[in-house]
């Protein structure tokens, strides 16, 4: 979670639009994965399908998440939209709720009205402070609800997929989803500065890094213990952006990031206890 989040430090210094930065995460990733992920389905033979959907449908989602998630920080900073994007356990268990036949008990709803009402209590800031800030803390809720999809779909693929495979199918699907974001946004692909092309190649290396641990972590525990435990990155994040960039939250926009983070967590007690 540290290598995590640094990600978004990176996207605000890169200074191109959001979705570009992160196609390039992606892309340079999946270039750097490419041989092992060739070398390992050599030697595991044939792929399941049903795990292969998922985890194309993982990519999918993976890439409106980070696609979203990105277009937040540029619009508002770090913080918030880092903070918001990480409801997804929230939205993982209306998922299971709604896909796998999950009962849901009082604490996840107690949960859900808890951090639903600390991410209003943001969106309403942001939004009277500007309309801008506002739209980029909106994108960063809506990243959420992707990014429990993401959680969703990778819990199903992995059962079937070892963390080369599916990371990689993960990262050249929402590269392809990336890539024709940027062309319907009129973003550009060339024409960036050295600096903002390093901090390009810095976002792919940390996004194999810290991302095969958290691709690792699908495979070995449940969706809905791995999303509560990324909650750690919004917190090192807002650290970070604190010290490097001077983004200061005042004391309701903290009230309502405790309130998020509260709500969250007792969603992921309420779950662990089923």
């Amino acid at each position: 979670m540290v290598i995590v989040g640094w990600s978004p430090l990176l996207i605000r210094w890169a200074g191109a639009p959001g979705v570009a930065a992160v196609f390039f995460r992606n892309s340079i990733a999946t270039v750097v994965l490419v041989l092992p992920f060739w070398w390992k389905r050599r030697s595991a033979g044939s792929m399941v399908r049903s795990a292969f959907w998922m985890a194309l449908l993982a990519g999918v989602s993976y890439g409106f998440d980070t696609g979203l998630w990105s277009t937040g920080i540029t619009l508002t900073g770090v913080t918030n939209p880092t903070l918001l994007a990480n409801t997804a356990p929230v939205w993982v268990g209306l998922g299971a709720m709604l896909l796998f036949r999950e009962r849901l008990g009082t604490g996840f709803w107690a949960g859900l009205a808890l951090a639903m009402a600390g991410a209003a209590l943001i969106l309403g800031l942001d939004r009277w402070q500007s309309v801008l800030a506002g739209t980029g803390s909106l994108y960063g809720l809506l990243a959420g609800i992707f990014y429990g999809g993401f959680f969703l779909a990778g819990q199903k693929a992995r059962k079937s997929l070892d963390t080369i495979s599916f990371f990689w199918i993960v990262l050249a699907s929402s590269t392809c989803i990336l890539g024709v974001s940027m062309v319907a946004l009129r973003q550009p692909l060339f024409g960036y500065g050295l600096s903002t092309y390093l901090i390009f190649l810095a976002l792919g290396v940390v996004q194999v890094a810290g991302w095969l641990a958290v691709t690792y972590a699908l495979g070995r525990l449940p969706a809905s213990t791995v999303a509560p435990i990324m909650l750690v990155q919004p917190v090192i994040t807002a650290g970070l952006a604190h010290f490097f960039l001077g983004e200061r939250l005042g004391p309701w926009q903290s009230l309502g990031g405790v309130a998020v983070l509260a709500g969250v967590m007792l969603v992921h007690r309420q779950r662990a206890q089923e």
